[in-house]
């Protein structure tokens, strides 16, 4: 398994080189070089925010497709709580459901339903564990890599419980073996997901060894198929096959985890920059007297996903509106009076093993070395104008210097050192041109003018060259 696995990929033939990624990629995982952008596999978390403001669509969310359904006997469709957003004028789910079910799926298991569960195992966590809080949801797995990677001091408070398509899959799977009598491998899961970062959970999960999710595929490509399958179904009369209520809907949009914890001191936020200022004020021990932490790296929730086709606001509307209609809550853990019993049927929900810290962003292999480097990259980023205009390739000039210090790149790359050392190098071969003249008398001034005109002209083919990168300085002065 790829610890670094990522899902947001580069097409470099639509790739035009201009850097408005790497300004806006939250742990500065892109950078320029050569003309193409490319994407570090260790600092990604598959925010997919290089995919929304891409405007060549040189990002692409690398997911499973519907054709690799095929390869299974017996495939469970897992719907995400989002897809129900994106259809009009939709007031019953079950029309999604049996949609599902007419566009060739054996069977369907609501992530909603799997997530009434988690919220309902978060609860019973938080009444044992006080100790620990605030507790962080390890829902949005872009969440959990991006604390995975930055954050070491917080990792102690991640919600040890799967997120609810894990559950669902495992549930799910394991229904349809004793349903059918095949064997898993027969059996294939297959989740409509809102966003790339929860195909990359699939294949390198963590919290757990192996995911029980087969596919992960996009709602966009569901999407239009499911449309006509749905007005298929509208015009019968179909089943009720429905699983959730109100708490499972609600994890589409942001603050519906926390609704369900049931608590009374929580945070919920959303959006990738918001994320990352709450988590280090809780770094910084600026937040206190919570007791759980939602975190959505998309603006609005899942619902913002970078694979949905609807505005996530209106989606955030359209499932309000939905749960009107809904009870509370459908699924349940077994209840039993039995505390072992219950206790048992929670220990599904937990980690399989804990999460680590990758320090990726570090400078050295030992704290010393590290020490050492990061005063070489300061003292490199002093010489830097201090812009963070993009034109060298990375996002900011303290980016710069961690690359050179890490053997990434050169100084020279920063094209105002550039036109300075450019505009040195004319000035003294300018200068030792007159000097040659003053040497030589006036027998040769001829051919020294033309030395000069030379070095006029190689100075300033450089300054247009360096004028290309975008930054717009004017050109150098050719005076002595």
């Amino acid at each position: 398994m790829n610890k670094f696995y990522h899902s947001v990929r580069l097409d470099e033939d639509k790739c035009k080189g201009c850097i408005n990624c790497i300004k806006r990629c939250p742990t500065e995982a892109i950078r320029v070089r050569n003309g193409k952008a490319s994407i570090n596999s260790k600092f990604c978390i598959d925010c997919g925010e290089c995919i929304r403001i891409c405007e060549n669509h040189a990002k692409i969310a690398f997911v499973d497709t519907l054709r690799e359904m095929d390869r299974f006997e017996y495939t469970i469709a897992l719907p995400a709580p989002t897809l129900y957003s994106q259809f009009n004028n939709l007031d019953d789910k079950n029309i999604v459901l049996n949609g599902l079910l007419r566009m060739g799926f054996n069977e369907v298991f609501e992530v909603s339903a799997a997530a009434e569960l988690v919220s309902e195992g978060t609860r019973m966590f938080l009444s044992e564990h006080k100790d620990g809080m605030p507790w962080i949801s390890t829902a949005c797995p872009t969440v959990v890599r991006l604390i995975r990677v930055r954050f070491p001091n917080i990792i102690e408070h991640l919600l040890p419980i799967k997120p609810p398509v894990e559950v669902a899959a495992e549930l799910a799977a394991k229904r349809a073996m004793e349903k059918t009598g095949l064997p898993r491998e027969k059996i294939g899961t297959v989740f409509i997901s809102p966003c790339p970062s929860k195909n990359t959970y699939s294949k390198s999960p963590l919290g757990t060894d192996k995911s029980e999710v087969d596919l992960c595929v996009a709602i966009k490509e569901v999407y239009p198929k499911l449309l006509s399958a749905m007005k298929s179904v509208a015009e019968t009369d179909y089943p009720d096959i429905s699983t959730a209520g109100r708490i499972g809907l609600s994890w589409g949009f942001s603050g519906g985890e926390a609704g369900g914890a049931l608590c009374d001191n929580y945070l919920a936020a959303d959006g990738i920059e918001n994320v990352i200022k709450v988590l280090e004020d809780l770094e910084d021990q600026k937040i206190e007297n919570l007791e759980f932490v939602e975190l959505d790296a998309c603006s609005g929730g899942c619902v913002g996903g970078v694979l949905t086709v609807e505005n996530p606001y209106l989606s955030v509307a359209r499932l309000h509106h939905m749960r009107k209609y809904l009870p509370v809550q459908v699924s349940h853990l077994e209840d039993s009076e039995d505390t072992d019993e219950r206790s048992e049927q929670f220990e599904l929900l937990k980690f399989d093993n804990g999460i680590k810290y990758e320090p990726v962003f570090n400078l050295g292999d030992s704290i010393i070395e590290g020490f050492v480097r990061l005063n070489q990259a300061e003292r490199l980023e002093k010489k830097f104008p201090g812009l963070d205009c993009g034109s060298c390739g990375a996002p900011t000039c303290k980016a710069l210097a961690m690359d050179i210090v890490r053997g990434e790149a050169t100084e020279d790359q920063c094209i105002y050192l550039m036109r300075k050392h450019i505009a040195e190098m004319a000035s003294e071969l300018q200068s030792a041109s007159r000097e040659a003249k003053k040497a030589s008398g006036d027998n040769t001034r001829g051919n020294y003018e033309y030395v000069d005109r030379y070095i006029d002209k190689i100075a300033g083919d450089l300054s247009r060259m360096s004028d290309t990168n975008g930054v717009g300085y004017k050109g150098i002065s050719n005076e002595g």
